[in-house]
């Protein structure tokens, strides 16, 4: 036992000095490296560069260098692994403690909230509630219990407050209003040539003849009007004259970037405060019911947010059928101080109104998808029309009702056409097969909405069938690939040409040529 013991000593002995031997013999030539040897590398360089000539010394200068910079990488390289390394153990540490913090954190979490059952189970034994009560039972148990066991009216749950302030000053407002004498006798020429004179004579503001039929026939076609093009073109001052030519001044709300949903535009009911907060835009949708006269409010730069986000409930809405149903939901419940036209807590759109959206397509701007597209009617202003001497006009008193009365009238006077109609259908076939885009239902009611007003208004049937071809069909190009249907392209204009005659739809045919010459 003896013997194995002095091996294992020799042996382990032997290992333990080799082992300091190779450290120390490290360390001592890492020491000597950069001092002890350092007389001799200035030995070697002197006993060379005596007869160096100047390539020679730079070349050697370079040497020097080199060798520097690989020491300095060495180093910073290993200094960076040793900071990196106790880094890496210092996170983790952090890392486990947190945890251990997150985990004490749900512990108490779990404790308050079994705590608050408990309380509520309480609170619900003492109101003699069931299991199978519903909150509305546990609130309206709450209220008797402060009201001292008597029940609470809900229709008088105001108790006298008023939560709509600037819907309070409107009926305030309409009380004792007058109305003007209306204009009950006025045809829709007559009516577009009074206001552009007026807008000219009046407020130095010229349109062509052209766009003041598009407006007056998009508001037939739809009650969401779209006013594209550059800036500088009228497309804000348009709706504005309008409602100035009829005594109604047109309501101005500038679309913010931030607008997510409908209470940008509607507003909301504050909890805390018992109070809506009410909008300039809920202010003129509710007047909008007091007024006979057409309504507009301007949603000026409406694409800074996405339309269909804060303007979807009002898309929607406007789809329904019969305008008794076009509702908006403001408050779950109504109040015995809620404003006149509020019913049950709900707004009906009037159909005295309509909302007139500018729009600027740039990179500020998102794309106005083809959602809302297909229920507006959209006019591109691209140039501003040339000053003309106008005869001094006085604006007009006319109702909503007498203006959708000759909408109606025009579609029993200038009906579209057979001949028309069947170039309609061989386009919407060719269009269909083709490129797998229609009419659709929607849009054919808007061309028999449309045509016969713009025709009553002194245009011609092939000119409101050019537009809205163009800006209801044809803009949908706009999403395609349109370097892989360029020759589909040339052939559609081609069959345009064969269907609608040589001169047929200028300027469809011109807005094809445009796309097509852009890739």
């Amino acid at each position: 036992m003896s013997e194995f013991l002095k091996l294992a000593y020799e042996l382990l002995a032997s290992i333990f000095l080799n082992l300091i031997g190779f450290f120390g013999t490290i360390f001592k030539a890492i020491i000597k490296l950069f001092s002890a040897d350092l007389v001799q590398y200035v030995n070697i360089i002197k006993a060379y560069v005596v007869d160096f000539g100047i390539f020679s010394w730079i070349m050697t200068i370079i040497l020097i260098a080199v060798i520097l910079g690989i020491f300095g990488i060495a180093v910073f390289f290993i200094a960076r692994t040793i900071i990196r390394r106790h880094r890496r153990k210092s996170q983790e540490f952090d890392q486990d403690e947190l945890l251990g913090e997150i985990g004490a954190l749900n512990r108490q979490v779990v404790e308050l909230i079994n705590e608050k059952n408990q309380i509520m189970a309480m609170q619900v034994s003492q109101l003699g509630l069931s299991p199978g009560d519903s909150l509305e039972d546990y609130v309206e148990k709450l209220e008797e219990q402060k009201n001292g066991g008597k029940a609470t009216d809900k229709k008088d749950a105001s108790n006298g407050e008023h939560r709509f302030t600037k819907l309070d000053l409107v009926d305030e407002k309409y009380a004792e209003f007058e109305e003007p004498a209306y204009n009950d006798s006025i045809t829709l020429e007559d009516f577009c040539e009074r206001y552009r004179n007026f807008a000219a004579s009046k407020l130095g503001l010229y349109y062509k003849p052209e766009l003041v039929k598009l407006y007056v026939a998009s508001m037939a076609a739809s009650r969401i009007i779209i006013l594209e093009g550059i800036s500088g073109t009228g497309k804000t001052s348009l709706p504005y004259s309008f409602g100035k030519f009829l005594g109604n001044f047109a309501t101005l709300v500038s679309v913010q970037p931030s607008y997510r949903d409908k209470t940008e535009l509607l507003g909301y009911f504050n909890e805390f405060t018992k109070r809506f907060n009410e909008t300039e835009f809920l202010r003129a949708v509710y007047e909008a019911g007091f007024r006979k006269e057409p309504s507009f409010i301007v949603l000026d730069e409406m694409n800074l947010a996405r339309i269909e986000y804060y303007f979807a409930e009002m898309l929607s809405v406007l789809e329904m059928p019969t305008p008794e149903e076009w509702l908006i939901d403001l408050v779950p419940t109504g109040w015995d101080t809620d404003p006149k036209l509020l019913q049950d807590g709900k707004l009906r759109i009037s159909t005295t109104l309509w909302f007139v959206g500018t729009a600027n397509n740039d990179d500020s701007t998102f794309t106005i998808t083809d959602k809302v597209y297909d229920r507006a009617m959209a006019i591109e202003l691209n140039e501003k029309a040339e000053p003309f001497e106008a005869p001094d006009t006085e604006p007009i008193s006319i109702t909503a009702e007498h203006l959708s009365a000759m909408f109606e009238e025009a579609k029993e006077l200038y009906p579209i056409s057979e001949q028309m109609r069947s170039r309609i259908y061989k386009l919407d076939g060719y269009l269909l097969t083709r490129f797998k885009m229609s009419f659709g239902n929607r849009i054919s009611k808007q061309v028999d909405d449309f045509v016969p007003v713009y025709v009553a208004c002194g245009g011609t049937e092939m000119e409101a069938v050019d537009f809205l071809i163009c800006r209801k069909i044809l803009k949908k190009f706009e999403s395609m690939n349109i370097p892989y249907v360029k020759d589909e392209i040339k052939e559609l204009i081609l069959f345009i040409e064969k269907t609608f005659g040589k001169t047929g739809l200028p300027e469809s045919r011109k807005y094809l040529l445009k796309i097509q010459n852009l890739f």
